[in-house]
């Protein structure tokens, strides 16, 4: 995996855990994304890589569900609750039921 991949899949992670509107403590859990992103920019450097611009397309172009799964590997890095984990999976299951039953 690449360093633009990693990046990558940490903002499409913040983005998924935007979407969990209805876990009360998301703000705290976006915070310690956002540091673990600022901390992982400032670790590993990439030479003519806008952070800005490409965070602005993956805000604008991933699906939900790349977002929510980007999410659970996240999560997983910051050692966040799982009841917030439980809660991205059962949104994607739901995902799931809607994608089969169009």
């Amino acid at each position: 995996m690449t360093l633009q991949d990693e990046f990558k899949y940490l903002v499409g992670g913040y983005y998924g855990v935007m979407e969990m509107d209805e876990y009360d403590l998301k703000v705290y859990v976006l915070k310690d994304i956002e540091n673990y992103i600022r901390a992982f920019i400032e670790e590993n450097p990439i030479p003519n890589f806008d952070y800005k611009k490409e965070a602005e397309n993956i805000k604008d172009t991933m699906s939900l569900r790349t977002k929510l799964q980007d999410s659970l590997l996240v999560l997983y890095k910051i050692n966040a609750s799982m009841d917030l984990v439980f809660m991205i999976k059962a949104r994607l299951k739901e995902l799931d039921k809607i994608k089969n039953s169009s």
